[in-house]
C-alpha cells in the first residue's frame, strides 16, 4: 500500500540515477553524447520480477547462448549454482563445485569487447571472453572488490549429443569446461537486481550513511522487507565500516517480517530491550525502505516496542541529510567568485568579503545551519598557491594559510553536523590534506599508493572518492572526537583510464572525468558495477569537475553537473558554455578587449 507522497519520495531516491542527454562542448570540437535515459541503476522501480533466461531458450544461437550463460547466476543466491550447472555438460557439471549460504560468490565482469566464438574442426566452438574483473557479489546483497585476476576465460560449447535430440530437455547449447567459478555479467547485474541503498548509523549515531546493495528481483514482495532486515544485521561493507556501526551485537530477526492489513512487523532478538535502539532501528529501515509507507511495528522477544505511525512522515521527521536549500551556481572570473544567473534557477549572493576575493583560482563553499564556510585557492608569490579559509554568518572574512604549493586542487568541506569543528580536504602537489577553519593543513595518509589528484566527498560527509595514480578509490571519513581518519582506499573498477576529476552525483553515484580513448565524463556506482555515458568526446581533458548530488531531501529530476576543459568552463546538460554574459557582477570589458571566461565552477549547498 503507497500512498502518492511514498511514491514521490521513493522516486526522489531513484531520480539520482537519471541522466538528460546534452552536454557541454568546449568550442570547435565534435562532441558525441550517450546518456539519455536510465543512468546506473540496476532494474527497475516497479518491483517486475524477472528471471534469467534457461539454457533452452537460445536454442542453436551461440551468442545468445554466451550471453544468457553469463547471465544464470542471476536471482536468489541460494539457486544460483543450480541454474548454472543447468548450461553446463552433464558429463562435466561436477568441475562447478557448489557452495552454500554466505559462501556463494558470484563473479561481475565487465566484457571488454564482444565474446569470440570459433568452430573447431570436431564440431565444437571455443569462446573467448574478454573481460574487466569489477566484484565478487556476496549473498547479502555487497559487490566487494574483485578477488580474480583473470583478463580473459575460455570454454567449450558443444550441441545435442546424438541426433533426434531436438525438442526435449537435451537438445540445444552445453558448456563442456566450465570455468570453475560463477559468472555474472554487468549487463546481468543491470537487467536481474534492483540497486538498494541500506543506512548504517555513523560511530556517534548523528547521521545516517548509504550503503549500496543488490537485490535480485526475483526476490517476492513479501520477502523484501526480511532481506533488507537481513543485510542490516550484517552490517556495513567491510570499506565502509571505519566510519558506519553495525547494529548492536547479537542482534538477530525472529522469523520473516510480516504485513497485515498494511502494517508491517518485524521482531528482533535486541540485547537489553533498548526502545531508544529499536528507534533508530526504525529509522534506519524507514530509510532502507523508501517504498513504503504505512506503519511498522518493532518487537522484541521480550516485547519491548515501537511503533512508527506512518513511514513517510517518519522519513520528513528524520532526514537523511542537512539541505534544506536548492544549490547555487558560482564561477570563479577574472581572479574573483561571482554567482552565476540561469532562467528556472535561483541566483546566489557571494558571501565573501570583497577585499579578500581577489587572485582566486578555485573555491569551495558550504554551508551548515546559519553558517557559510569558504575555502579559496589563490596565488602566492613565485606562481605558487596558497589555501585561504573562514567562516561565519552573512559575510565571511578568510585567513590565509602560511604554506604554499605549487598546484592546489578544488578544496571541499566534509559536511560535518557540528559546525564549530568544520574541516576540509585539499589535494595539493599530489598529496591529500586536511584543514581546519583557520586554513591550517595537515596531511592525511592513505593506504592506496600513487599521486593524488581529486578528491571529493559525499553527502553524509562520512565516504570520499579520490583519484590516485588515475584510478579511482573510495575511502570511509570518521570524525569521532574531533578527528578526521581516513579508512583504507578500496580501489573501484571503471572503463575510463587515466581519470583527472571525480564528484558525487548521488548517494551511490559518482560523476567522474577520464578516457576512454577520447576524454569523456561518465556516471559511474560506487562499485565499479554500473557505468553510463554522459559526454562521449569533451574534446579537451577535464581538469575541474563538481557537481550537486541528488538525494531524497531536497528532490531534483538529475544531478546537477558542471565542468572545465581546455579553460572554459560548461553546464550538463546545456550544449553551451558558461558565457561572461551569465556570471553576475562583473564589469565589461574595454571595448577591444577579448573578455575572459568563467572557470572552476561549484555549487554551495
Amino acid at each position: 500500500m503507497t500512498s502518492p507522497r511514498g511514491r514521490t519520495l521513493a522516486g526522489a531516491l531513484c531520480a539520482a540515477l537519471l541522466a538528460v542527454a546534452g552536454c557541454g562542448i568546449p568550442e570547435n570540437t565534435e562532441v558525441q553524447v550517450d546518456g539519455s535515459g536510465p543512468a546506473v541503476e540496476a532494474g527497475a522501480s516497479s518491483f517486475r520480477r524477472s528471471e534469467p533466461p534457461a539454457r533452452a531458450a537460445a536454442g542453436t544461437d551461440r551468442e545468445t547462448f554466451v550471453r544468457n550463460f553469463l547471465s544464470a547466476a542471476a536471482g536468489e543466491p541460494d539457486r544460483a549454482y543450480a541454474k548454472v550447472k543447468q548450461f553446463i555438460a552433464p558429463e562435466n557439471k561436477s568441475r562447478l563445485q557448489d557452495k552454500q549460504g554466505s559462501e556463494v560468490a558470484v563473479n561481475v565482469v565487465r566484457l571488454t569487447e564482444d565474446p569470440v566464438i570459433t568452430e573447431n574442426a570436431n564440431g565444437l566452438f571455443s569462446v573467448l571472453l574478454r573481460v574487466q574483473q569489477i566484484g565478487v557479489l556476496r549473498s547479502n546483497g555487497v559487490l566487494a572488490p574483485p578477488v580474480a585476476t583473470e583478463r580473459e576465460y575460455r570454454f567449450t560449447l558443444r550441441g545435442a549429443v546424438s541426433p533426434g535430440q531436438q525438442g526435449t530437455e537435451e537438445a540445444g547449447l552445453f558448456v563442456t569446461d566450465p570455468p570453475n567459478v560463477l559468472l555474472l555479467s554487468e549487463r546481468a547485474l543491470r537487467e536481474y537486481y534492483q540497486t538498494r541503498p541500506v543506512y548504517f548509523w555513523n560511530s556517534d549515531q548523528t547521521r545516517l550513511v548509504a550503503d549500496q546493495r543488490y537485490l535480485p528481483l526475483a526476490v517476492p514482495d513479501e520477502r523484501r522487507v526480511s532481506e533488507v532486515v537481513k543485510w542490516l544485521l550484517a552490517g556495513p561493507s567491510e570499506w565502509l565500516r571505519p566510519a558506519a556501526r553495525p547494529l548492536p551485537d547479537r542482534t538477530a530477526l525472529i522469523n520473516n517480517a510480516i504485513e497485515t492489513d498494511g502494517r508491517w512487523e518485524v521482531t528482533l532478538e535486541l540485547p537489553g530491550d533498548d526502545n531508544r535502539k529499536l528507534g533508530r532501528i526504525g529509522i534506519q529501515l524507514a530509510w532502507s525502505l523508501p517504498e513504503l509507507d504505512g506503519q511498522l511495528q518493532l518487537t522484541t522477544r521480550n516485547q519491548s516496542r515501537v511503533a512508527i505511525a506512518d513511514l513517510e512522515q517518519h522519513r520528513l521527521a528524520h532526514p537523511l541529510y542537512p539541505v534544506d536549500h536548492t544549490p547555487q551556481r558560482f564561477t570563479v572570473y577574472d581572479g574573483a567568485v561571482h554567482a552565476l544567473s540561469f532562467p528556472g534557477e535561483a541566483s546566489g549572493v557571494v558571501p565573501l568579503v570583497p577585499a579578500d576575493n581577489r587572485n582566486v583560482v578555485s573555491a569551495g563553499l558550504s554551508r551548515v545551519e546559519d553558517r557559510i564556510f569558504a575555502a579559496l585557492v589563490v596565488g602566492a608569490p613565485g606562481g605558487r598557491q596558497r589555501l585561504a579559509v573562514g567562516s561565519g554568518t552573512g559575510t565571511v572574512g578568510v585567513h590565509k594559510g602560511t604554506q604554499t604549493f605549487g598546484a592546489i586542487g578544488r578544496p571541499v568541506w566534509l559536511r560535518s553536523l557540528d559546525p564549530g569543528q568544520p574541516y576540509g580536504l585539499m589535494v595539493a602537489d599530489g598529496q591529500l590534506y586536511r584543514f581546519d577553519d583557520r586554513a591550517r593543513t595537515v596531511p592525511v595518509p592513505l593506504t592506496a599508493p600513487g599521486r593524488v589528484t581529486a578528491v571529493a566527498g559525499s553527502l553524509d560527509g562520512h565516504r570520499l572518492a579520490l583519484v590516485i595514480g588515475g584510478k579511482l578509490h573510495l575511502a570511509a571519513v570518521n570524525l569521532a572526537g574531533g578527528l578526521v581518519s581516513v579508512g583504507p582506499a578500496r580501489a573501484v573498477a571503471t572503463s575510463l583510464r587515466d581519470l583527472s576529476a571525480v564528484d558525487w552525483a548521488a548517494e551511490n553515484t559518482l560523476v567522474v572525468a577520464g578516457t576512454a580513448d577520447r576524454s569523456a565524463v561518465y556516471y559511474v556506482s560506487t562499485d565499479g558495477a554500473l557505468e553510463t555515458t554522459l559526454v562521449a568526446d569533451v574534446g579537451a581533458r577535464v581538469t575541474h569537475l563538481a557537481a550537486y548530488p541528488t538525494n531524497p531531501v531536497v528532490p531534483l529530476p538529475s544531478a546537477l553537473i558542471m565542468y572545465e576543459a581546455n579553460g572554459v568552463a560548461y553546464r550538463y546538460p546545456s550544449p553551451d558554455t558558461i558565457r561572461r554574459d551569465q556570471v553576475l557582477e562583473v564589469t565589461p570589458p574595454p571595448a577591444g578587449v577579448r573578455p575572459g571566461s568563467p572557470t572552476a565552477p561549484f555549487f554551495l549547498y
